[in-house]
């Protein structure tokens, strides 16, 4: 059966804002879904407000909206295109399902004659109303835990009576957890109760005996209309129940489950997948596994849309849920459609996989000063990083060395912790840095029995662990002149890098990779392809890993490395890593034009990130991806391997950045900008020389390296002063103090954090408007500026969460030429080539320029949508030396004015203190167009700005 011949027009739903439990992956899922509609030659419509991400590209669909996720929005674009005949809306995850069930319930699909397709609403009724999934479970004979529902605060209050405790309370057609809780003592219950029936849209909530200890898994699902069904992949949270999925490690394939219990598990899903009702696409099935030799296993949850866990699986597996899903909901069967990576089985072929995967999930709790850190059924995360791996323990170091943390992996590195009682703790309470405390623990001597009982997670698990440290202290005893081969290729083919290798034998880190290099011990790469090498795969998608070296037939010893280079000339991004306040979907955005831009010069594009939630670890997005941490050592062998013209590294945010100076050192050519004129920037001495010898204002400003030369300065600056940190992103540490007791207690703090540091103190510019400008500029000096935008709030709060407005509201001629001059002046002076962001504080008309970035910028995204031009693909060219910046004729357009509108994601975490000040707390941003300045929705922020300025 091929797509169905009555769908020449269909309606994308996406996710909005980035939030905690709600970020990229819906970009990645929506984007694949609209690529896919247009092979099949069909009219895309989409609505989503967030500016940051490939989804809302114009080359994306037909016709893009930057609306508000509303059904008044709906409605608007249902009357401009009265040919829309169907909606997706399992493509923009939570955010997207309530929006079209709210249109239902307003009759508003009705009135417009548009059908549904993907899922229908009693599918997403029965699965997101936990009473109704209840009964349907009973009904098919499915067990669950024992359960109620509530829709009043009594009823909740019979039910805790009759269970017991510890209870679960989760709320009804919410996202990440939002307003569940684990319950464990009776005087915590009636404020986590009255938190869970606000938390839901319908003030009901679902009450379970607590199935404390149990084992979690999830099975990610596709199934078209002949009800096929297709198990794509098996996931285990190493973190038992209790732990939301999004802030769990998992594990791909599971690990610790016995056949019999696993095909139980299957059949169960399958089953409930078809009692649900009409669905063509993906779906997401949760269980919990009792931790004993029964192996009871008991239902959780059914989501019948592309998820978290979907980006995860497809990027796990090779296999395209998303495109796939999207395929099914127009008609398709699922035998009828090929798997992209072999090109020669079906998509009905279930992949297997003959690697490991494990994702660790990436906390911003330094943002939320005062947050409770401990995980539960709330997700925490804001993203998250994926490690590809021969064995569990491979996969577990590749993760954590990806998640940029100052880690070098697990242990080893002199950064564990070393006090009993506060390693018994961290077991106890589950936190961001759970997965290293296992370690320590073991490093301890505490006995693998007694982590089992602290932290149920599976022996197996902690045996692995326990080998980890085992091969650790017998290495410890070597020198790197006596270590021998077989040791060291154990060490590399278990994960640990060669910085920790070095840690364990005393010596330096290239000491260790010179040996590695004696001894032949060296990474190869491996190819993801669905199918554990029983078919050939046509797509380039590596990992990397460390083999014995073979013997052929005719005598030849080798090592097997499926990464073919070609010798066509070719370039390397860096991508951005894990998603974290301050460094999100932008960076991503920037990543994957840049790699679209350099195929059109030409090259041959490879990209190396750990991200999976992303669209620029699509398989195919660069013509080779390595889904590799973006970490010094694997870089550095891929680079070696491929022999790239250069690297990309100014549009991966600090990440890539982060390695301009490595990169140049070891003689690796940085495409664009240098790392001289990206040091200059970050070095504030060096910095306001340039500034001053161009007669550039800049705030008075001091370096500190110590409390006493943070007092002396104070004397010469005056308060009130803005401490900052050298070498981070998104404002981190920064903070204005009013007086000398704040000022000393801030930065024994920030020196405690982070020793060694030199600390930035300036005199803060009090009531001062800020703005800032984006520009590109090449070889020969020549800076055209693609957008300058005034913020609405005072200076003082970090760009990142201020609402900006493009293009300036009220800056007059002689400031914003001042604002021009500066900006060319600057891009020129720091041999900028390619893109540069500069920020200015502007008070009694003088302008003052607070900092320049020679590298993409957050606001770039922005200033592409609002106008309607592709600057990164342009600033690309320049980069690549293919184009000078006169060669492209600029045509912006934007009727009215763009305003970039910070979304914040504090609740998550109640009691925390909600003022903003110079370092960022936004986890996403929507777009917002007004015609004029009168427009209320204007008038209400700017009347707002100075309430949340935190000092």
């Amino acid at each position: 059966m091929p797509k169905r011949k009555d769908l020449k027009s269909i309606l994308i739903i996406g996710s909005g804002p980035i939030v905690i439990g709600q970020a990229c992956e819906f970009d990645y899922s929506g984007s694949q879904s609209l690529r896919s509609l247009r092979e099949d030659g069909i009219e895309t419509i989409l609505i989503n407000s967030n500016p940051a991400t490939i989804m809302t590209d114009p080359s994306m669909a037909d016709h893009i909206y930057l609306l508000p996720l509303t059904t008044k929005s709906i409605i608007q674009i249902l009357k401009e295109h009265p040919q829309i005949d169907a909606v997706l809306p399992t493509m923009g995850g939570q955010t997207a399902l309530n929006l079209c069930i709210e249109a239902d319930d307003k009759g508003i699909w009705k009135d417009f004659n548009v059908k549904l397709i993907g899922v229908d609403i009693d599918a997403i009724n029965v699965t997101e109303d936990r009473e109704q999934f209840r009964e349907l479970m009973l009904k098919i004979g499915v067990p669950m835990a024992p359960q109620a529902t509530a829709t009043s605060f009594l009823k909740g209050k019979e039910i805790a009576q009759e269970f017991g405790f510890p209870l679960v309370i989760r709320s009804s057609y919410t996202l990440g957890g939002a307003g569940a809780s684990i319950v464990y003592k009776p005087e915590d219950f009636d404020e986590l109760l009255s938190r869970g029936l606000e938390a839901s849209p319908i003030h009901e909530v679902m009450i379970d005996k607590a199935m404390m200890g149990w084992k979690e898994y999830e099975l990610e699902l596709l199934r078209d209309k002949n009800d096929n069904v297709v198990i794509i992949c098996s996931i285990e949270n190493m973190d038992p129940m209790g732990i939301h999925t999004g802030d769990s490690i998992t594990v791909a394939p599971a690990m610790t489950l016995s056949d019999k219990t696993y095909q139980k598990m299957r059949d169960m899903a399958i089953h409930m997948m078809r009692s649900i009702g009409d669905f063509e696409g993906g779906c997401n099935v949760q269980f919990a596994v009792s931790p004993d030799e029964k192996e009871d296993i008991i239902a959780i949850e059914i989501n019948p849309r592309v998820s978290r866990s979907s980006a995860l699986a497809s990027k796990a597996t090779g296999y395209p849920i998303a495109k796939v899903a999207t395929k099914l909901a127009i008609g398709y069967t699922l035998d009828e459609l090929e798997n992209g990576i072999t090109k020669s089985t079906s998509a009905l072929f279930e992949p297997t996989l003959d690697y490991v995967i494990v994702k660790i999930p990436r906390w911003n709790f330094d943002k939320f000063e005062g947050s409770d850190r401990t995980l539960g059924l709330q997700m925490k995360a804001v993203g998250e990083v994926m490690g590809i791996g021969r064995s569990f323990q491979e996969a577990l170091h590749k993760a954590t060395q990806s998640l940029e943390i100052k880690r070098n992996g697990l242990g080893a590195d002199g950064k564990g912790y070393t006090n009993y009682n506060q390693i018994i703790e961290k077991l106890t309470n589950a936190s961001w840095d759970r997965v290293f405390a296992i370690y320590d623990a073991i490093a301890m001597g505490i006995p693998l029995s007694q982590i089992y009982e602290i932290t149920k997670i599976d022996m197996w698990y902690l045996k692995q662990y326990e080998e980890l440290f085992q091969l650790q202290k017998e290495i410890s005893t070597f020198t790197i002149d006596t270590l021998q081969r077989d040791l060291l290729l154990e060490a590399k083919q278990k994960g640990y890098g060669d910085r920790q290798i070095a840690h364990m034998l005393g010596c330096l880190e290239s000491e260790v990779y010179n040996k590695r290099e004696e001894l032949k011990v060296q990474r190869v790469f491996k190819l993801v392809d669905t199918c554990a090498a029983e078919f050939k795969a046509k797509t380039p998608y590596y990992y990397s890993t460390f083999e014995n070296e073979i013997e052929t037939a005719d005598g030849e010893i080798t090592i097997a490395n499926e990464s073919i280079v070609t010798d066509k000339k070719k370039i390397i991004v860096l991508g951005s890593g894990p998603n974290r306040i301050g460094q999100g979907i932008e960076f991503d955005y920037c990543c994957v034009h840049g790699v679209l831009a350099a195929a059109e010069c030409g090259y041959e594009t490879i990209m190396i990130n750990c991200n999976p939630e992303t669209v620029s670890t699509d398989f195919d997005t660069a013509d080779k991806l390595y889904f590799e941490p973006v970490f010094w050592e694997h870089i550095y062998d891929i680079i070696r391997h491929e022999k790239p013209e250069g690297v990309i590294v100014q549009l991966g945010g600090q990440t890539a950045l982060k390695l301009a100076e490595k990169l140049t050192k070891y003689g690796i050519k940085i495409i664009g900008t240098s790392f001289e004129a990206l040091d200059i920037a970050e070095d504030r001495g060096r910095f306001s020389s340039m500034l001053k010898e161009n007669n550039i204002p800049y705030p008075e400003f001091g370096i500190a390296e110590t409390a006493d030369e943070a007092l002396q300065l104070a004397d010469e600056l005056d308060f009130p002063i803005l401490v900052r940190p050298s070498y981070v992103l998104g404002g981190q540490g920064m903070k204005i103090v009013i007086n000398k007791e704040e000022l000393v207690e801030h930065v024994v703090d920030l020196l405690g954090r982070m020793p060694g540091n030199k600390l930035l103190l300036d005199h803060y510019l009090d009531g001062a408007i800020e703005a800032e400008a984006d520009a590109i500029c090449d070889a020969d000096g020549n800076v055209y500026i693609i957008g300058i935008m005034e913020h609405i709030e005072p200076c003082g709060i970090h760009s990142g969460d201020s609402n900006a407005t493009l293009p300036a509201f009220n800056l007059g001629d002689l400031v914003m030429q001042q604002i021009k001059d500066h900006t060319h002046t600057i891009a020129r002076e720091l041999k900028t080539i390619g893109l540069i962001n500069v920020q200015f504080a502007i008070k009694d008309d003088i302008v003052y320029i607070i900092e320049a970035n020679p590298r993409a910028s957050r606001t770039v995204p922005f200033i592409a949508k609002a106008y309607k031009e592709p600057y990164v693909n342009y600033a690309t060219k320049v980069m690549l030396g293919h184009n000078k910046v006169t060669d492209f004729k600029f045509n912006p357009q934007l009727e009215g004015y763009a305003i970039k509108q910070p979304v914040f994601s504090f609740n998550k975490f109640p009691n925390v203190n909600k003022k903003l000040g110079p370092e960022m707390k936004s986890t996403g941003e929507s777009i917002l167009f007004i015609d004029s300045l009168k427009d209320d929705q204007f008038y209400d922020l700017y009347a707002r700005r100075k309430m949340y300025l935190n000092k």
